[in-house]
């Protein structure tokens, strides 16, 4: 639907003035990203033009160049003409390579390509709407000797996508992707500028900038036999994000779904088109740490879940008035617009993938019966359906934690559980053939 960007911009903008009067810029920030750049390289900037939404790859760790020669990473060569398009390293670069490039991510428009390690390299035009980063692994990474005996080998073959929730930028994603690459695997972060979200039409730009992802995992993928995805996904949007991954994947080539081998789904899912979740989504995106959202609620559960944890009690945390009447605008705008048929429709069709022709890998599912967006009981109740279907399915109920935001509240279980799963369940379905 051609007319859905205005659709949706014009009432959630309305809505949104509602909370101005309480809230600080922050929503501002949100609806209309700052277009500044830093000085030091706004000359540069200014001499290219953008083609389309970014994503970079971790030049970090690549200091030492022997560690780069024992890990196969498809590494972007620069759009301006060298001597070799064979191999690129930050030193050879044709031209003076500021710090902005050696110290953060290069940044890639990874297109689909033949030879999958050739790229063009392309300079965002705002380094915080970067649509997603590539990080390596840790050279230091400590050797994993485990009763299945050294995993190493297997974790550098393998990619964990992370998918991010609405409003979510890549310093949001950067600490779970430490976690990651410190035990050695490949990362990918993918998020979502909020524009897009605003913006959105069936088959338009999100849509496009998610097969451009899938593009580059494939041609990851076809490099050599082997190698791995696991996806972790952040909240409806990042759930919504892996059905659509999955169903092009599905039409590209369906041998990719078998390379999945492993789901993790944090603050996720409900599989209806529920306005008042979604409304509720857009508030915590749009107001962030003023979101009631955002703030824990000590609790006590004695659901029969995996895992769960004792808190002491309070009272429960109202939203103010001003969110009250934002979240009341929303959800009768949702009330409305999950109702178009060509949404509707869309939206259907991922999540009937998402519920009955998932690949067959292990899944672990995290949420909180204190989660103000995600109902608890939709997360159980997806759950028991996927043990139905004979899946190998885990489940941990944090129970007093916000939205995604379990990792920062209880860092130690949270761990804990991504350890336990990767180790009982994904290293060994790695070790099957695909």
């Amino acid at each position: 639907m051609a007319y859905f960007s205005g659709i949706l911009q014009r009432p959630v903008v309305a809505a949104s003035a509602v909370a101005i009067a309480s809230v600080s810029t922050d929503i501002h920030e949100k609806l209309w990203p700052s277009k500044s750049l830093d000085n030091s390289c706004s000359e540069q900037l200014n001499s290219e033009k953008k083609t389309s939404w970014v994503s970079q790859i971790s030049v970090s760790k690549l200091a030492d160049l022997s560690f780069v020669t024992r890990i196969r990473v498809p590494v972007p060569n620069v759009n301006i003409p060298s001597r070799s398009t064979s191999s690129t390293s930050v030193s050879a670069l044709p031209f003076g390579t500021s710090s902005m490039l050696v110290n953060v991510y290069q940044s890639a428009a990874l297109a689909k390509s033949a030879n999958p390690s050739t790229y063009t390299y392309t300079v965002p035009s705002s380094p915080s709407e970067v649509l997603y980063r590539w990080h390596l692994p840790e050279p230091n990474a400590a050797v994993d000797i485990s009763r299945n005996g050294d995993s190493s080998p297997i974790k550098s073959r393998t990619v964990v996508v992370l998918l991010g929730w609405l409003g979510a930028k890549q310093k949001h994603l950067k600490r779970y992707a430490e976690w990651y690459s410190s035990r050695g695997y490949h990362v990918i972060t993918f998020a979502f500028p909020m524009s897009e979200i605003l913006s959105y039409q069936v088959g338009g730009k999100a849509e496009q900038d998610i097969e451009l992802l899938v593009n580059h995992l494939a041609d990851w993928l076809e490099e050599e036999h082997g190698k791995n995805l696991v996806f972790h996904t952040f909240s409806n949007t990042g759930w919504l994000t892996y059905g659509v991954i999955l169903e092009k994947f599905q039409k590209q080539d369906d041998t990719l779904m078998r390379r999945i081998k492993g789901c993790i789904v944090d603050s996720a899912p409900v599989a209806a088109p529920d306005p008042q979740v979604w409304a509720s989504g857009f508030s915590a995106a749009f107001l962030k740490k003023n979101s009631v959202a955002t703030k824990r609620i000590m609790t006590l559960s004695d659901r029969d879940t995996d895992v769960t944890i004792k808190t002491k009690t309070s009272a429960e945390t109202k939203p103010a008035a001003t969110e009250a009447a934002l979240l009341l605008v929303l959800e009768k705008f949702f009330e409305v617009v999950l109702n178009l048929p060509t949404i509707n429709r869309r939206l259907s069709d991922v999540v009937d993938l998402l519920t009955s022709r998932q690949p067959s890998c292990p899944q672990l599912y995290i949420y909180s019966s204190a989660d103000r967006v995600i109902p608890a009981v939709s997360v159980e109740s997806f759950v028991e359906d996927q043990r139905r279907t004979g899946r190998n399915v885990t489940a941990c109920n944090f129970v007093s934690t916000p939205h995604v935001d379990h990792f920062r509240n209880e860092p130690e279980l949270y761990t804990s559980q991504l350890t336990q799963f990767l180790e009982d369940s994904v290293l060994s379905s790695c070790k099957q053939p695909s």
